[in-house]
């Protein structure tokens, strides 16, 4: 089609992938809303600990597929990949609602755990493939909020489900992502990988590199280390906030789950997206003048996050922890503008994909850890005094990558 050889179908491409990202999490975050409904038709699910392993199966999953998911991306059509993955997950969602035991939301949550793992590393990858060093965590940025949005959006399941039923809800939003798959195989197109921004070793521009001495190259890099890190402790609270924040709202203010779903969704989602906004373009700009700018911008981000961990868990009004709330979004989003980015200074074009599905999956599986963990802590009665902790373990993602995340080359500007 004309249009896509446009010089801006870069950004037609950003505001394609950013519906299918507002879709992967809308998908996802329903659930974590809607237990008071589903409780009355699948008694399992009273017990936030049951709850919790519904949740975690997912990301488990998730996280396991991610590292596959990435070295498929790096071998094949990225187009076909998202519009499969797409398709999938929203048929899963579709078929949720005709669920009417544990088990089987049990194995679909499963399922939607493998479709939905091979949309993030294809996702990004084609976004910085389309997009230079000038424009990278712009775009990147951009596609981020499609998740921010899907997590708020997400959060209404529990008002939808309350007004109509938790079965068409599913019903709902399931149809919307098959049909938008088709709109994806009508105007999505993929791209060359685009060799810059990588390290300063000649091989790595090589077209010809192979797995497993890409997988080498990866794993003798003490920064790629560092790197996921630095990614993988933000993800607890990150995934707590996601999946219990809504349950820390309604229990420790006092708010009916229709309203705390949506309070909670709302807040982390719309901060985020101005922290995610606002570090896309301080990053971009700073690193037109120090070659550190994207890892100073993020390390801000988490220094935000620390002390709104502490309020979050303690705060004892409504203003108080929404304002707290706030901060963390914040601080995520402009966390969250840079990884793909950073980890473009660090790992070779040729295993981009790869290098982020592994990066991925640890913090996914920190999140799944979290979220079990957090189900019992629902519980016992502190699951307040437990996100507070998660304050201490964000401090030192922050001075490790304040201190120790130093690339050895300026990156080419094109």
């Amino acid at each position: 089609m004309p249009f896509q050889s446009t010089k801006n179908y870069k950004w037609i491409v950003v505001a394609l992938l950013w519906v299918v990202a507002l879709l992967n999490y809308l998908d996802r975050q329903m659930l974590a809303t809607m237990k008071t409904s589903m409780q009355v038709d699948i008694v399992e699910l009273q017990s936030a600990t049951v709850f919790g392993y519904l949740m975690g199966i997912f990301l488990w999953v998730y996280g396991l597929v991610n590292p596959v998911s990435g070295i498929i991306a790096d071998k094949i059509n990225r187009k076909w990949l998202i519009v499969a993955s797409l398709f999938v997950w929203s048929g899963v969602t579709f078929t949720m609602g005709y669920a009417t035991t544990f088990n089987q939301l049990y194995w679909l949550r499963a399922v939607m755990g493998v479709s939905e793992a091979l949309y993030m590393p294809a996702g990004l990858s084609l976004i910085a493939d389309y997009h230079s060093n000038k424009s990278r965590s712009l775009a990147i940025g951009i596609h981020m909020t499609g998740l921010y949005f899907g997590q708020a959006l997400g959060g209404f399941g529990a008002t939808i489900a309350a007004r109509y039923s938790w079965h068409s809800t599913f019903h709902s939003f399931g149809f919307i992502g098959v049909a938008y798959a088709v709109v994806l195989m009508l105007f999505l197109k993929d791209t060359g990988r685009n060799p810059d921004a990588a390290s300063d070793h000649a091989e790595e521009k090589q077209s010809g590199i192979s797995f497993f001495a890409g997988l080498k190259l990866l794993f003798t890099n003490i920064y790629f280390w560092l790197v996921l890190f630095c990614f993988a402790v933000p993800s607890l609270p990150g995934w707590a906030t996601k999946n219990w924040l809504p349950t820390l709202f309604a229990d420790k203010l006092s708010l009916d789950i229709a309203i705390a779903g949506p309070l909670a969704t709302l807040t982390i989602a719309a901060s985020s997206f101005a922290g995610v906004i606002f570090g896309g373009i301080l990053s971009d700009r700073w690193l037109q003048k120090n070659i550190r700018g994207r890892i100073y911008t993020s390390a801000i981000g988490l220094l935000l996050m620390a002390p709104a961990l502490l309020l979050i868990g303690y705060g004892q009004s409504i203003v108080a922890t929404v304002l707290a709330g706030c901060c963390f979004g914040i601080g995520f989003g402009m966390f969250d503008a840079n990884n793909m980015p950073i980890l473009y200074q660090f790992v070779s074009p040729r295993i981009r994909a790869t290098a982020y599905g592994i990066m991925n999956m640890t913090g996914i599986f920190a999140g799944a850890m979290v979220t079990d963990l957090l189900g019992k802590s629902t519980d016992a009665g502190n699951l307040g005094r437990d996100f507070a902790m998660l304050a201490v373990i964000v401090l030192v993602a922050f001075i490790i990558q304040a201190v120790f995340l130093r690339p050895k080359k300026i990156l080419t500007v094109s």
